[in-house]
């Protein structure tokens, strides 16, 4: 215990926080593992958090906290399914689980159970937006309400889905493992979750839902270090992160070739190349992807940018997971490599794909490829459409600046 017995409010709340950081998923894991019961594992470490900022004050913040948590969090598990009157073997397993030390780990990653919580909550079976929300809310540990808030939809709205999930969880007899024959694939998928969870953060300028992924990118590196795709996408997302503070001014949005690249974080890109840097085994999407990211990184100011490589690199995306946006902004890149008519040509063919039909991005391109080329009548008619199928406000505001400045003189 910390010294003279008691201890002040804001180091006990600074001491919860780091061991809650370090512990909270491996207990909450754990318990679910142990029990099967999503709400008492997530309930039973709340509870731990509150009864630490009850008795730390009083007693002293305990000299290691992490373990406290974890041995007050099982015993209230214990209590509650006591009380309920469980079967006496499962509470036989809880009791076993006192015996365990806070720092235990499997001796394998593949048995650690942050790793089966993992899985489960991007299970295949699972709708893509239920497993976004049980991933945020059971591994990452946000309240219902800030993952409603960071996907702009209600708390109660996303509560329901969130209760959905877990009953197609018990219903569904989802098994909670680590997948063995299916694992790459599986991989996948967990990783798209997490992406997906970044783009939004990304999107929309909440910068709490991106640094969540990255957080969750980082965890499953450690847990999966062999895998070369977790270690890309992590890249990847620490490379575009890094432009955060740079590209907003004023509540606008600000493009690449615009942005002061002095407000970059520097300490997010070289973590990300020192990730880059390690040898492949297998050289997927993400890791193409995070190539680009860094070309753009190294690049001391968007005049010096390698072109050429950004291209060569659109055509290995392209190559190894074709799709029509990656094909619009290999079109982009040809406009800045070898000219906005080339770019122009590359366009027209990657907009003909029917899913690209009506985008406001295709509309947009071909605006700035059109100024680009000194075609301002031409430029300003496409900036007015894209204009117009703009998705959001934010997007029709940046699109009219541009033809504001079209229409001068």
């Amino acid at each position: 215990m910390s010294e003279g017995g008691r201890a002040a409010v804001e180091d006990v709340r600074r001491a919860l926080a780091d061991a809650m950081a370090e512990q909270r998923l491996r207990i909450v894991a754990s318990l679910i593992r142990t029990t099967g019961d999503w709400d008492l594992a997530e309930d039973a470490v709340s509870d731990a958090a509150e009864r630490a900022l009850l008795s730390w004050p009083r007693d002293g913040i305990p000299d290691n906290p992490p373990a406290w948590l974890t041995m007050t969090a099982r015993r209230r598990a214990i209590d509650v399914l006591r009380r309920a009157q469980v079967e006496r073997g499962k509470l036989a397993d809880l009791a076993a689980l006192e015996e365990l030390t806070a720092t235990s780990t499997d001796e394998s990653p593949m048995g650690d159970d942050r790793l089966r919580l993992v899985f489960t909550c991007c299970h295949p079976a699972l709708a893509l937006e239920a497993r976004v929300a049980l991933t945020l809310k059971v591994v990452s540990g946000l309240s219902t309400e800030a993952i409603g808030r960071g996907f702009l939809t209600s708390e109660a709205t996303m509560g329901q889905r969130l209760l959905r999930a877990k009953r197609k969880i018990a219903q569904a007899g989802i098994p909670y493992r680590v997948p063995t024959d299916d694992l790459s694939e599986r991989v996948d998928g967990v990783l798209a979750v997490i992406y997906l969870v970044f783009t939004e953060g990304y999107a929309t300028a909440a910068h709490g839902l991106a640094d969540e992924a990255i957080r969750l990118g980082r965890l499953l590196v450690g847990l999966l270090p062999a895998s070369d795709e977790t270690r890309a996408l992590l890249a990847l997302m620490l490379l575009q992160h890094a432009r955060r503070d740079a590209r907003d001014v004023d509540g606008e949005r600000v493009t690449l070739e615009q942005q002061d690249r002095t407000r970059w974080h520097r300490d997010e890109i070289d973590e990300a190349l020192a990730l880059l840097r390690r040898r492949w085994t297998v050289r997927g999407p993400y890791a193409v992807q995070a190539d680009i990211a860094a070309v753009h990184a190294t690049t001391r100011s968007a005049d010096e940018t390698d072109w050429p490589a950004i291209v060569a690199l659109y055509d290995e995306l392209l190559d190894i997971a074709p799709s029509p946006v990656i094909a619009l902004n290999r079109a982009i890149a040809v406009g800045m490599s070898d000219g906005p008519l080339a770019g122009l040509a590359a366009l027209e063919s990657a907009a003909g794909d029917p899913k690209l039909a009506g985008h406001y991005l295709v509309a947009a391109a071909r605006g700035d490829l059109l100024t680009r080329a000194g075609l301002q009548d031409e430029a300003l008619i496409a900036i007015e459409q894209a204009i117009e199928l703009a998705p959001t406000e934010r997007e029709r505001r940046q699109l009219e600046q541009r033809a504001a400045e079209l229409r001068r003189p």
